[in-house]
Order: structure tokens, then sequence, then C-alpha cells
């Protein structure tokens, strides 16, 4: 089989832990692997190739990830911008061999039961073999009234259900016959591209053009114009909802998609007291039913009871456990602002290394910025600010329009507003500097690239570092 994943979303429900830029599915909210990670280690002992559909923003942090994991057999199709499901699906498949065997999953799903696992995908595999298109349907805990249900006879779809209300979601739960729709799936390439040409002539049209439009050496990257083309809408919608070809495998097997906190402490282990903690510096003081999402900290609690807590850097979210939905009201208003922290953390990954703020004022902002050896940003200019460079460790090899110097640990340059300039790492260490930025506006927009090695300005000359 061929593992498809779909690696976009925002993961906003998350913040402030998930950030557009980086997702809840690139963080470490789980054990020692990323949910991303854990998505391509389950799945080998079950595929022979990955195919990872994402947003080509995240195409440097799948490949780091990736390449913790010492996973080599991979190819990417990258989205300049999401149309959602369908075309996710139908971009990986049209260049398959109709007879193999797809499996289809998110990128930010949690398993915890591998033998249900296990057998879910040995029941979904027999019947894809037969030429149906396999959804796996999550035998319910409770109520839930955040995820759409499918209804089944057997193996035969009766009727896919939107997020019902609670009253309705009990209705489900006493028939017995209704399960959470996981959004997973099995089928032979063929079969899902003939159903596309079915129902959705348009979806597979477009994707297809696009597809042959697609270029790059080590990715297919899909052309903004292209993919703006195909027609956005879900696999459900497209597919799922007409086809005669659909069945359910009902399973259990410690499924979440962890939309939200309060899924995320269901999945955490306990104290004593029923918290969820995730720092070892807590001190408890008759409190109980709390997620302290908290990292290098000591926390301390005073009688506090069933209490979202979610700490980062730059933002700190506290909830009544149950209305953590909310969050997305909370983004709303950020973005609304047009704050930074929506899109970014104070440690922001890059394909060159990292940033992490350390100081953020009017007219004034410091940052850390580690480059892997061997790598170099982008050749770009500032309009709005002057820039100080000072090297902690490590040697620089800097660029300011004509001229390239060797900055070594202690010695600092200066980059004037407007001019051409290039940090690289020519060392077999991380560079490490600090960057002191100074002028009327700090914004990482105010960067206008000229070439890169990343071809992050192939859609445009503006963007982050």
């Amino acid at each position: 089989m061929v593992n498809v994943i779909l690696c976009g979303g925002s993961g906003t429900r998350l913040w402030p832990v998930s950030r557009k830029m980086y997702p809840k599915q690139f963080n470490k909210l789980i054990g020692h692997k990323t949910l991303f990670q854990e998505t391509v280690h389950r799945n080998r002992k079950y595929c022979q190739e990955t195919i990872v559909v994402s947003n080509e923003e995240q195409y440097f942090l799948c490949l780091d990830q990736l390449r913790e994991l010492n996973v080599a057999d991979y190819q990417f199709i990258l989205e300049p911008v999401g149309r959602n499901t369908a075309p996710a699906i139908a971009l990986a498949c049209l260049d398959l061999d109709p007879e193999e065997l797809v499996f289809v999953t998110p990128a930010d799903h949690v398993i915890s039961d591998l033998r249900g696992y296990d057998q879910a995908i040995a029941e979904a595999r027999m019947l894809a073999r037969d030429n149906f298109i396999v959804t796996f349907g999550i035998i319910p805990d409770y109520p839930e009234t955040g995820f759409g249900y499918i209804e089944s006879r057997g193996y035969d779809v009766v009727s896919f259900k939107e997020k019902p209300d609670k009253a309705k979601a009990i209705e489900y739960i006493e028939q017995g016959n209704f399960f959470w729709n996981s959004g997973m799936f099995l089928f032979k390439a063929g079969v899902i591209v003939e159903e596309l040409q079915k129902y959705a002539p348009e979806i597979y049209a477009e994707s297809q053009k696009a597809l042959l439009k697609a270029y790059g050496e080590e990715y297919k990257k899909i052309p903004l114009e292209d993919m703006q083309k195909i027609p956005a809408d879900s696999i459900d919608y497209a597919i799922m909802e007409k086809s005669s070809k659909i069945k359910v495998v009902a399973a259990s097997m410690g499924w979440s998609d962890l939309g939200s906190f309060e899924s995320l402490y269901e999945k955490l282990p306990k104290d004593n007291d029923n918290n969820a903690v995730t720092t070892p510096n807590h001190i408890n003081i008759e409190s109980k039913g709390n997620l302290l999402f908290v990292r290098d900290k000591t926390v301390v609690t005073i009688d506090i009871e069933d209490l979202v807590i979610v700490d980062t850097n730059d933002a700190l979210l506290i909830s009544k456990k149950g209305d953590s939905q909310k969050v997305k009201e909370a983004v709303g208003i950020l973005e609304n602002q047009l704050s930074e922290l929506v899109n970014v953390h104070q440690n922001a990954f890059r394909p060159w290394g990292s940033y992490t703020v350390l100081e953020d004022m009017e007219r004034f902002k410091m940052k850390r910025i580690v480059v892997k050896p061997g790598k170099r940003l982008s050749l770009q200019k500032h309009y709005h600010r002057n820039e100080h460079w000072i090297v902690v460790s490590g040697t620089a090899k800097i660029t300011i329009e004509d001229e390239e110097r060797i900055v070594r640990t202690n010695e600092s340059t200066y980059i004037p507003m407007g001019k051409l300039h290039r940090l690289e790492n020519p060392g077999k260490i991380d560079l490490v500097l600090i960057e002191v930025q100074v002028g009327e506006y700090l914004g990482e927009d105010d960067i206008v690239r000229v070439d890169d090695d990343y071809k992050r300005n192939e859609n445009g000359s503006k963007g982050e570092a």
C-alpha cells in the first residue's frame, strides 16, 4: 500500500501551542515524537511508500521530521494554497498505478490501540481489493458533538450525518449503528479516480492539468494559478456521500483527532489527583482534574479544579475544562488585530535553521538566530529596518551588496536599511548570532527576496525569513 498523509490544517483549536506556521501535527504533544512522525512511523508497517500532501510553507518542517526518523522512501506534493481533501487526494492518486492500494490518513490524529488499528486495516484492505472505497468509523465512547457520524448496516453505509447537537448525539449512541467519521480511507487509486471523474469531474480535470504542470526535483509543487482553478471540496461531499461503492469498517483503535484541549487531556497520563501535567516541576495543593500544558517552568496550583492552563513563551491560555473550543473565538480576535501570535511562536523554524524572539518592543526587536552548517538565508533587503548582527558561536559569511566578509565569534556587523544582504554558515557547527532590529516597522513580512535556495520567492517576493 501507499500511505497518503494529508498534512494541511492550522490547528487553531489548540492555540497557543499550535500556530499557522507550526501547527499541531509538528508538535510533540504526547510522547517523544510529533503527531506527524507518529503517523509516518505507525503506517510504515502496512505501507511501502509515503506521499505527503502539504502546504509548501510546511515542506521543510516535514522534511526535517522525516530525517529524524531516518525515513527515505517518501514523496511530496506541495500545495501553494489549500483546496480541501478531495483535490489533495486527487493529486496524490492520479499518478499511481490504478491497482495500487492507497491508505489516506490525516497527519494529526492519535491512535493508541494498535491491535484494533491492525484489525481495522486488515478488514478495510479486503474490501478495497474488491473495488470498494472504505472509510473507517470509530466506535463512539460518548455522545460527541464535534464529529460527523456515519450510519451503517454492517459494512454498508446508510448515511453520513453532520455534527449533531447533544440530544441527537445521545440518540446516535443509543441506536448503536452510528460511528464517528475518522477521515481515514482505503481504496484502489483507480477506483477513487473513476469516482472523481463521475461525481467531481471539474476537480478531476483541473487536478490532472495542475499535476501536469507540477515542477521540482525533490517534490511536485503545484503552480499557484493552477491550484486556484481546482474547486475546493472535501472528499466526503465530493465522493463519499454520492458513490455507491462506499463501505465502512467499524473500529475501536484508541482514536482521537486532538481537536481540543479536552481531548488532549484524555490522552495524557494523570497524577493521583487526575491532573494531566507536562512539566516535572509541579507543586500541587488540593488541585484536581486540570490540564497543565507547560514547558520548563515550576507551576504551583492551589485549590483549582477542571481548568485548562496552557503556557508558551509569548501567550497564556486559561479556560474552564469543557469550554476550550472557544479558543477559536480568541484566535479570530487576534486575527482581526493582525497579531503575529496567530502565525508564529517566538521559536520559529525555517529551512535554514531557527530563530527565537528574545525581546519585541516598539521600534526594537531582538532575536537569537541559529543557522545550520552549510545553509544560508535568502538574498534579501528590508525597507523599514536596520539590523545589527553579533556572532555568539560559529563563523558567519555575510554578503552586503557586492562585499563579502567573514564574521567570527564575538564580532559584529551592521546591515543598513535597503541594502541587499545574505547570511551564510560555511562551517561545520551551528552558527548562533544575536540580531537586533531597529526601525519603524519590524513585521516578518518586511522582507524582499531576490534569490532563495528554497524557492520561497516563486509566488511573490515578500515573505518570512
